[in-house]
C-alpha cells in the first residue's frame, strides 16, 4: 500500500483541486494573500498525509497527521472568509467547506488507527521485572 491508496489522501487531493479552481477562475485571484494562504493550507493537508504515511515511527506519523488535520481546519476557516467576502462564489465555497469536513473525518480516522497500533505495540512489549 502507498499513500496514494489512502482515501484521506485522495480526498485531500480533490480538495486541493477544488481550492485551486475556486481561487483561479472566480476573480478571487486578485486577493493574493487569501489565495496564497488557502492554496498553501490545502496542499499542506495532502502533503502531511503523505509524509505521515511514509514515516515508520508511530509518534511521527501522528504528528504529521495532526498537522494535516490542523491545516484542514485552516482551510475550512478560510472558506468562511471567502463566503463572507465573495458573494458570487459563496455557494461554491460552502460546498468545498463540506469537503473539508469529510477530509477531517478521514484524517481523524488515520490518527485513531495509528493510536490503536501504537497502543497494541506498547502492550506487546514485555514488562521487565523489578529487582
Amino acid at each position: 500500500m502507498t499513500f496514494e491508496d489512502l482515501e484521506a489522501w485522495k480526498k485531500a487531493r480533490q480538495l486541493v483541486k477544488a481550492v485551486y479552481t475556486l481561487t483561479r477562475f472566480t476573480g478571487m485571484d486578485k486577493n493574493f494573500g487569501l489565495c496564497s494562504q488557502i492554496q498553501r493550507a490545502s496542499v499542506s493537508i495532502m502533503s502531511n498525509i503523505a509524509e505521515g504515511f511514509e514515516r515508520h515511527h508511530l509518534p511521527e506519523k501522528l504528528q504529521f497527521y495532526n498537522v494535516a488535520r490542523g491545516s484542514n481546519g485552516e482551510v475550512r476557516s478560510l472558506l468562511y472568509v471567502v463566503e463572507d467576502n465573495y458573494p458570487a462564489i459563496e455557494a461554491e465555497a460552502a460546498r468545498i467547506r463540506e469537503e473539508t469536513v469529510a477530509v477531517g473525518k478521514l484524517v481523524t480516522g488515520l490518527m485513531q488507527s495509528t493510536e490503536s497500533r501504537r497502543s497494541r505495540a506498547v502492550e506487546a512489549v514485555p514488562r521487565s521485572s523489578v529487582l
